[in-house]
């Protein structure tokens, strides 16, 4: 690791690269890449070197995460929600919370963390759930449900997720817990067939009594938001990680934009580049303008956390703002780059073609447009008094 924590050398990103038409054309998870990556030691990028780790800062990977996602999008997409939740355990670690101690400890030994929060129809997101969370008699936690999507699910060993316990109606909890992969009552349905994003394989979990331990139940919350600091730091973390995964969907456009624009030719410039081309030279320009600014605000808001600035009750609203500016901004970069590269850039075998549908994704990842603006407009006018 140089002394800038670059874990992931210009090699293994060209190389991830060159596998990616490939996962993409057929939908499969990309293994070789994930065993590169974890040679890299980028599974425990975020584990303190103290308990075996890499020990780099959240700032540190969300900009290595970018330079993974220029190079393959949706392998760097399936990792993040690996890194998410060693992202959530440093920075509770880091707060005086060993809570998740244990996620840092088997990331550092080599187990695949994955992110089982979303539910299909569940517009409240962390703050209810249609899975069913049962307390047992020895503390133990049994869901019931569906959790989907659900990425890294040929190779996950460890499901991160909640569900809602209402055996006292008087005060419903939802609860936290992790669950072993090799746990009875789990089945994964390969159902990930998707227009982008194919080699995430995403798939829906399906969960009939999965029983996480005592001892791996971290949490017993009341329905709604809340300010623990474990929602807050899967919320933030999330959002920081996909905004550089985007991002670097973006910066790769922008290459890729000026690579066609100075390799087509036009008869209209006498032979001569498209670069030449003021229009075009006016796309490229547009799209390298919106995107210089996107690693600004990733990096500064995973500094904030990293360095523990109090935001008091905007980290949300920064955060899902964040998410929802980098996404769409990174839409319209990829929009000008496929307009620069011409008919070839709609080629099922283009680069620019599987950028295009991978950057649709960022639209389904949470927070929406509607749901940012939402939690911006409670940080900003406050929550919505009694009607009159």
């Amino acid at each position: 690791m140089t002394a800038d924590g670059v874990l992931l050398t210009d090699g293994l990103l060209e190389r991830c690269r060159a596998r990616a038409p490939q996962h993409d054309l057929d939908g499969s998870f990309p293994l070789e890449d994930l065993a590169e990556l974890q040679a890299a030691g980028w599974t425990a990028a975020l584990v303190p070197s103290s308990m075996g780790g890499r020990g780099l800062t959240l700032q540190q990977v969300a900009a290595e995460q970018m330079r993974l996602a220029a190079a393959a999008p949706a392998t760097a997409l399936a990792i993040n929600m690996h890194l998410v939740w060693t992202a959530v355990a440093r920075l509770l670690h880091d707060r005086g919370d060993r809570t998740l101690d244990f996620v840092l400890e088997e990331a550092a030994a080599g187990e695949l963390f994955a992110f089982g929060v979303s539910e299909a129809g569940n517009d409240l997101v962390l703050f209810g759930s249609t899975v069913r969370a049962e307390t047992r008699a020895d503390g133990g936690v049994a869901y019931t449900g569906v959790k989907t999507p659900v990425s890294l699910s040929p190779v996950w060993t460890r499901l991160g997720t909640f569900g809602l316990d209402d055996a006292d109606p008087a005060d419903p909890r939802i609860v936290w817990g992790f669950l072993d992969r090799g746990a009875p009552g789990i089945e994964i349905v390969e159902d990930w067939d998707v227009l982008g994003q194919r080699a995430t394989r995403s798939d829906t979990v399906r969960l009939d009594g999965a029983a996480a331990p005592a001892h791996r139940v971290v949490r017993r919350l009341p329905p709604g938001p809340n300010a623990d600091p474990l929602i807050f730091g899967v919320f933030v973390a999330f959002e920081v990680l996909l905004s550089a995964v985007y991002a670097g969907i973006s910066h790769r456009a922008v290459e890729l934009a000026v690579q066609a624009a100075r390799r087509r030719t036009s008869l209209r410039l006498g032979g001569g580049p498209r670069s030449d081309d003021p229009m075009v030279r006016r796309r490229v320009a547009s799209a390298a303008l919106l995107d210089g600014g996107l690693d600004a605000q990733v990096l500064a808001l995973a500094r904030d956390v990293d360095e523990q600035a109090d935001h008091g009750g905007a980290w949300f609203a920064r955060a899902s703002g964040l998410k929802v500016r980098v996404t769409e901004t990174a839409k319209a970069v990829v929009d000008e780059a496929v307009q620069v590269g011409g008919g070839s850039g709609y080629a099922a075998s283009s680069e620019l073609s599987r950028l295009y549908r991978d950057v649709l994704a960022g639209a389904f990842n949470p927070s929406s447009h509607d749901s940012a603006l939402s939690t911006i407009a409670s940080a900003v006018l406050g929550p919505v008094g009694p009607a009159a």
